[in-house]
């Protein structure tokens, strides 16, 4: 039963001057508003922690502050440079000028380590120039520079130092597939002694290549035994799929170096059998890295694959075979089409986590199974070229990105629906 209060305030907003269609629409602005307001917090989460450090990266991999940053004077003097001719003498004074001002600091040391990546002697030409450059009165500071060494004299010498006379610089994305800027400007090959990284990068993708089809293809029957098998048993069978997430990778590595040693049991086995006379090499090459990345990945290629075929209905190969199809072509015809999704689905996740594996290639592989992860760790922890190891890592993601593009094309949803409407 109404009340006086509720009433008066269905009088009140009965004789309420703003429109029913006002009233609505800041509803609707309220109710869009509360939205917003839970999912400013996980908006924030995700771009301090993944789309910031994700943009850092990326420009890590063009940034070029070094040379800049301590010659100032010498990169702004050589911006109209035409790289034909010797500089003209205010280059020169302004380089002078320049090491003067950063004699035994930092910056000398750090703008020396990027010039000599260009060009092999450059970091005691620069240093050396900076301790014992003098100039005299009435002697320009071109005749002093080629008088303290005369590799200063060359037009070669001075290339490197324009070519960092920008902030930017695509050095070390060219360098991370194998090309470089000669003195004219243009992009070549690099030298065959210095061409790495296309072959590291065909090795990496070979690799995960490799790793995928055997998850697929060890994943594809475990997934359809689970995806048929009463309740009861597939609980117990899905255990022991999520067995190894319980386990750390490192401890798994560990396991696989004592499995597969020449003196393992393993090896021990296959000798006492008759199968083998001596131990076969298995760790410390291809074979022991691609064992345990099967172990270890194979669970990610499984779920994917068995939440795939739960929703595939029984009843299609029953009706396939009522029908008069043989087994196989009823599998192959009618349900294998049908866990296309699960396969790309599978394929990707294990593909992409391959390509970034490190601990398992560095501790069960030789050098020759070393992968591009290993590279940026590299980079990153020992010799502290960020450049490089940015670049290695934009070089992965723009193949991840390809990948899902290729996912999304022939396995995504759209696809998938489009398959079902036939």
């Amino acid at each position: 039963m109404a009340t006086s209060e509720d009433l008066a305030m269905a009088l009140q907003s009965g004789h309420d001057d703003v429109p029913l269609k006002v009233k609505l629409r800041r509803a609707e602005r309220a109710r869009k508003l509360g939205f917003v307001t839970l999912i400013v917090p996980l908006a924030v989460f995700i771009v301090l922690t993944f789309l910031w450090p994700l943009g850092s990266l990326l420009m890590r991999s063009v940034d070029n502050p070094e040379v800049v940053g301590a010659l100032p004077k010498a990169t702004q003097a050589l911006r109209g440079w035409d790289g034909k001719a010797l500089p003209e003498e205010t280059v020169f004074a302004a380089l002078a000028a320049d090491l003067a001002a950063i004699k035994g600091t930092s910056e000398l040391a750090a703008a020396a380590k990027r010039l000599n990546m260009e060009m092999i002697g450059f970091r005691s030409l620069l240093m050396g120039a900076a301790r014992d450059l003098s100039l005299e009165p009435g002697k320009s500071a071109k005749e002093a520079f080629i008088a303290l060494d005369e590799r200063w004299g060359q037009i070669q010498t001075w290339q490197p130092i324009a070519r960092n006379a920008s902030r930017w610089t695509l050095y070390y994305l060219l360098a991370a597939v194998d090309f470089t800027v000669d003195d004219t400007g243009s992009i070549t090959n690099a030298d065959a002694e210095h061409a790495i990284y296309r072959e590291i990068l065909a090795r990496t993708l070979w690799m995960s290549a490799v790793v995928t089809f055997w998850c697929l293809l060890l994943g594809f029957p475990i997934a359809y035994l689970l995806a048929t098998q009463p309740p009861r048993i597939a609980n117990l069978l899905m255990i022991l799929v999520l067995l190894p997430f319980w386990t750390s990778v490192l401890v798994r590595v560990a396991a696989w170096i004592v499995l597969l040693q020449n003196e393992g049991p393993l090896n021990t086995a296959m000798i006492k059998l008759g199968l083998i006379d001596q131990p076969v090499q298995l760790v410390f090459n291809w074979i022991g890295v691609y064992i345990a990345m099967v172990h270890i990945l194979l669970p990610f290629a499984v779920l994917p694959l068995y939440s795939v075929m739960k929703g595939v209905s029984p009843t299609l190969m029953r009706a396939a075979l009522s029908l008069g199809c043989p087994p196989f072509q009823s599998f192959w015809k009618v349900y294998f089409p049908q866990t296309l999704p699960g396969i790309g689905a599978g394929g990707l996740l294990v593909f992409i986590l391959s390509m970034g594996y490190y601990i398992t290639p560095a501790l069960l592989g030789s050098p020759k199974e070393q992968m591009a992860s290993y590279f940026v760790a590299f980079y990153t922890n020992q010799t502290i070229n960020w450049g490089m190891a940015s670049s290695l890592s934009t070089i992965l993601l723009v193949a991840t990105l390809a990948l899902y593009i290729v996912y999304a094309r022939h396995f995504g949803p759209a696809k998938v629906r489009k398959s079902e409407s036939r």
